[in-house]
């Protein structure tokens, strides 16, 4: 049967309120290990609509009871070391505890002017389920040297967020 196009008809089902939603940063560099992947330690809310993150404890994602959906998922994290050597580095999002998908980036090094720096971003869309878990982990590797995650509390360059895009 047809029906009349009207704003409601049309609008209906459109929308959402985006919750639940979190964002994080590390507010203070997290040493870690060369050549191994590392939780990132997402340590300060910007927000948490539905209380849904733990940025204490296991510093992850948890769906909270029937919000199942699509979600969309974007994190960062910049890392250095204190040489101008070669380096590659990696985020992975982890999905209930396994790897999901990951981005890999190389810095060139060896005598060039390109810093030993770098921000790693990723993005996904992914189908999550109540009581779906998401975690963030990074890889660096550098040839010599001491690496981190940065973090600082005025200058957030390591973090994500995380959005419910629909039921």
């Amino acid at each position: 049967a047809l029906r009349k196009m009207t704003r409601a008809n049309f609008v209906s089902g459109v929308g959402g309120d985006n919750t639940p939603m979190v964002s994080a940063y590390l507010n203070s560099s997290q040493s870690i290990s060369s050549n191994s992947w590392t939780k990132i330690q997402y340590n300060t809310e910007f927000y948490d609509t539905d209380s849904a993150y733990d940025n204490s404890t296991n510093y992850r994602f948890t769906v909270p009871s029937g919000e199942g959906g699509k979600y969309f998922i974007s994190a960062a994290f910049y890392s250095y070391g204190n040489n101008n050597d070669e380096r590659q580095f990696g985020i992975e999002i982890h999905k209930n505890g396994s790897s999901f998908i990951r981005h890999f980036q190389s810095v060139p090094g060896y005598g060039t002017s390109l810093p030993s720096a770098r921000s790693v971003p990723i993005n996904a869309i992914l189908d999550l389920s109540a009581s779906d878990y998401i975690e963030f982990y990074g890889y660096a590797r550098a040839d010599s040297g001491s690496l981190i995650f940065y973090g600082d509390a005025s200058d957030r360059r390591t973090f994500f967020s995380i959005a419910k895009m629909i039921g």
